[in-house]
């Protein structure tokens, strides 16, 4: 009898913080202070990371650090042998790579291509994946899903990862200390200074 008489009145103080925690809306005024202890409590579990949770494999949203431009165009295909000849110039991210020549040749490439109501930079972004291998492939993954929405924008992480400023203040070093060599021609030291430039 008196296990009977806890029971009950155990299931009835739950029906009155229930009730109480049924009245109280979410949308009112009052701080989350004046709610139940047990209430608190509760919240606290649901909002809880479990280490079952760091062990859920994850899918993530978006599988490409670079965003898809909308184009009006409704159906792009691209030649293969233009992918063929973009793979043909991979960037690797080695120190005797130099970025930008990777880029003038790729633009290069991709302007061989025109697609009608694309626009240029929708080209270059949706391909510039393919001239990227290794060590530079994994930085362009690095970014988080969908976050490089231009194509100046890639340009410029891009360069700033693989043209540091201390290659940028060598180059100025070696343009203003140019000078011609005694065997070289003008014209051929006009070529040189130019390809510094």
């Amino acid at each position: 009898m008196l296990q009977d008489k806890t029971i009950a009145s155990i299931l009835e103080e739950e029906a009155q913080s229930s009730d109480y925690a049924s009245s109280y809306s979410p949308s009112s005024r009052e701080s989350t202070t004046d709610l139940p202890e047990a209430s608190v409590m509760a919240e606290e579990h649901q909002h809880r990371v479990t280490l079952e949770d760091y062990s859920n494999s994850f899918v993530p949203q978006f599988f490409t650090s670079i965003v898809q431009l909308e184009v009006q165009a409704h159906n792009i295909n691209y030649p293969h042998s233009l992918i063929h000849l973009i793979e043909g110039n991979l960037f690797h991210g080695l120190p005797n790579e130099d970025p930008y020549a990777h880029l003038a040749t790729y633009i290069e490439i991709c302007n061989t291509v025109k697609i009608a109501r694309v626009p240029d930079n929708a080209i270059r972004l949706s391909l510039f994946s393919f001239s990227l291998a290794g060590e530079a492939k994994k930085w362009l993954y690095s970014f988080k899903g969908n976050s490089l929405k231009t194509w100046e924008e890639v340009v410029e992480k891009f360069l700033k990862k693989y043209f540091p400023e201390s290659k940028n203040a060598e180059g100025k070093a070696t343009i203003s200390s140019f000078h011609q060599f005694p065997n070289e021609s003008l014209s051929e030291a006009l070529e040189r200074f130019r390809g510094l430039l």
